[in-house]
């Protein structure tokens, strides 16, 4: 546990120079997320009702916008080095909606690992032959936890073993089960047809959240240069490589059943593929829930709470539902979570790059953490959910980007019509007003 203590990755201060790391060494980790079995799924899903070359550009388009939200917002950690709900106290959101929007990342990020886990724990159950899910699903999600405790380093090094071993036995799937995989390039959608705006709308939404969470990744970058290669690299590859495997696997099969499919691959190298999909991506959802609820508990009760114990009790916690099987029964409402994140990209790079209401404090205060946030802003209150329900209802354009974009618009609006009154709040916690003092 004393080597634990070491690994609070910054959580709650900027990543220092020093503890930057090499961009390929990030890239891997971002590629880790986008090559999950949701991503296999995906494409799966697009093969089942579009053509090969359809599927590819909708998975292209897809990319682009992913990458551009990525991009953007990891601009923002790489310059700063803080994570993106600390982060979004200067940009727009104050103390208090930096804490529900870590309470959000939270809550999100810790269903979607106790989903995950309580796959791969079915897959083992599966496979051994003994003892029964619950207890395989507890077991793997330990491993993760453990993982994620140690921190960033520890998670490299999984990723740097895990990515490889996934595509091995990814392209082992496609080879094993797919007689002619030429003739699935020019074949007809075996399902029925889904359009090209229904499908981007899948592609972004499958990754939208892991886009605008993309500073509590980037921050440990080097330069912005290293964002970009990073970001371009692992989502597009993600995207193209996982999701055409799924379109393939659809067209040569005529099933969107790849779980099946992989069920009955064969014993331990379908468990594997669960296995190493699984492990790349859920070390990086206890992260962030752990980042997540750290700023909480510092934001709402001056509470500085080690990322560690945290990180922790968040997997002890997420692997009992996982056990319980009741992290499943949440995956509508873990959807539904989603659809709240794009807008906060929108304000936060309106906030830092456009109107700059805070900009000039959060600069001039490196590298220390600025000592006064705003409470809360208004406007945000406002404009966060609005922006939210509009580009969900709007009868055209994509709702993850229409969102987005209103969210931004309005925002810039807000700010040029010096609507963003707010009230100030002392930094509570001692260490941070210590640290902003000896700036």
């Amino acid at each position: 546990m004393a080597a634990l203590a070491g690994s609070d990755d910054q959580a709650l201060s900027r990543v220092p120079d020093q503890a930057r790391h090499p961009w390929l060494s990030v890239a891997t980790q971002r590629f880790g997320q986008t090559t999950a079995l949701s991503q296999l799924l995906l494409g799966a899903t697009l093969g089942f009702g579009m053509t090969f070359w359809d599927a590819f550009l909708a998975l292209t388009i897809g990319a682009v916008l992913l990458n551009a939200v990525a991009i953007t917002v990891g601009v923002i950690g790489q310059r700063e080095g803080l994570s993106t709900a600390i982060l979004s106290r200067w940009t727009g959101f104050g103390h208090a909606g930096s804490a529900m929007l870590g309470l959000i990342i939270a809550l999100s990020c810790t269903g979607w690992f106790g989903v995950q886990t309580g796959l791969a724990g079915a897959m083992l159950a599966g496979v051994a032959g003994v003892l029964p899910a619950p207890v395989w699903s507890l077991l793997f999600g330990i491993v993760i936890t453990v993982i994620a405790a140690y921190g960033v380093r520890w998670m490299a090094w999984t990723s740097y073993v895990a990515v490889p071993a996934f595509l091995l036995l990814l392209l082992y799937l496609v080879l094993s089960n797919v007689n002619d995989v030429g003739a699935t390039f020019n074949s007809p959608p075996p399902g029925s047809s889904i359009g090209m705006l229904t499908a981007i709308t899948l592609v972004t939404g499958s990754f939208i959240v892991g886009a605008v969470i993309s500073p509590d990744l980037t921050r440990f970058h080097r330069d912005e240069r290293d964002v970009v290669k990073q970001t371009v690299l692992g989502i597009t590859a993600g995207e193209w490589v996982i999701g055409l495997a799924g379109v393939v696997l659809a067209h040569g099969l005529g099933t969107t059943d790849v779980v099946g499919v992989i069920s009955a691959s064969g014993g331990w190298i379908g468990a594997l593929i669960v296995i190493t999909a699984v492990l790349k991506i859920n070390d990086w959802y206890l992260r962030s829930a752990s980042l997540g609820l750290v700023n909480f508990f510092d934001a709402v009760f001056a509470l500085r709470i080690s990322r560690t114990q945290v990180t922790v009790i968040v997997g002890c916690a997420g692997s009992v539902l996982a056990a319980a099987g009741i992290a499943h029964q949440f995956s509508h409402f873990l959807a539904l979570l989603g659809v709240v994140f794009p807008p906060v990209t929108g304000i936060m790079v309106a906030e830092y790059f456009v109107v700059r209401r805070w900009r000039n404090e959060i600069i001039s205060t490196r590298p220390h953490v600025p000592r006064s946030a705003p409470s809360w802003v208004p406007a945000t209150v406002l404009i966060w959910p609005a922006s939210t329900v509009l580009g969900e209802v709007l009868p055209f354009g994509q709702a993850s980007v229409n969102s987005l974009v209103l969210a931004f618009a309005l925002y810039v609006c807000a700010g040029r019509l010096d609507l963003l009154r707010m009230r100030t709040r002392r930094a509570t916690n001692r260490k941070v007003v210590e640290e902003a003092s000896a700036a």
